[in-house]
């Protein structure tokens, strides 16, 4: 009788261990189709924010830099040659207190014989011609002297920069603390272009070349 009685009770563990097997069996399918599927799809956000108030930047002369016909026999020919540097006087005027940065962008990317520098496009075909760059001078933000400052994370952290170079933001900050960026309606500043030529003996000079560089200073809001 005792054993009669066990039967059951083995029987009846069995059924139940197979109905757990079925039921973990189908989560574990379920699983794996909602896994499936979360992988076959993404999201898309499209963000922003319009603010009232926009910045017209203007630069002097056009923005136009002009170096003239240069002789070849002038250039040196194993180091760099430095030309002439002009100033230019930069003008951003915002609708109202803004708080804005400048966003540099080489035209002629690729050309350029400094990593952080404008280039001057390519002669004999594929030579870099040479470089320049922009020094900030004598800054002044609704008629408060200011100091250039920069970031290299998009404007999350600032730091003072007394060249600004690509691959970087370019703002304002007062003169006692170049860790943030200040709201600013009027803002001029003297821009000095530096332009430098390299060595002159690797290139052909038989034909006149074009000093080619190109930039563009973009008006950023944050």
């Amino acid at each position: 009788m005792p054993c009669a009685l066990q039967q059951p009770t083995l029987h009846w563990n069995n059924l139940k261990m197979n109905k757990s097997l079925t039921l973990l069996g189908t989560a574990l399918l379920l699983a794996s189709s909602a896994s499936a599927f979360a992988a076959s799809s993404v999201d898309l956000t499209v963000k922003g924010l319009i603010t009232p108030n926009a910045c017209t930047p203007t630069l002097s002369g056009g923005g136009v830099v002009d170096h003239g016909k240069i002789a070849s026999k002038d250039l040196v020919q194993n180091n760099p040659t430095s030309l002439p540097r002009f100033t230019l006087q930069l003008t951003i005027n915002c609708e109202g207190l803004t708080a804005m940065a400048i966003r540099p962008i080489d035209n002629r990317a690729g050309t350029s014989t400094g990593s952080s520098d404008f280039g001057l496009g390519l002669i004999n075909e594929n030579k870099k011609l040479g470089r320049f760059y922009l020094t900030p001078l004598n800054m002044v933000a609704d008629a408060v002297a200011v100091q250039p400052i920069a970031s290299s994370d998009g404007g999350s952290t600032w730091y003072a920069e007394r060249l600004w170079e690509l691959q970087t933001l370019w703002g304002v900050g007062a003169l006692d603390d170049a860790t943030a960026l200040i709201p600013v309606k009027d803002l001029v500043m003297d821009l000095e272009v530096a332009t430098q030529i390299a060595r002159a003996d690797q290139f052909d000079f038989s034909e006149e070349q074009p000093i080619d560089g190109s930039g563009t200073l973009e008006v950023m809001y944050l």
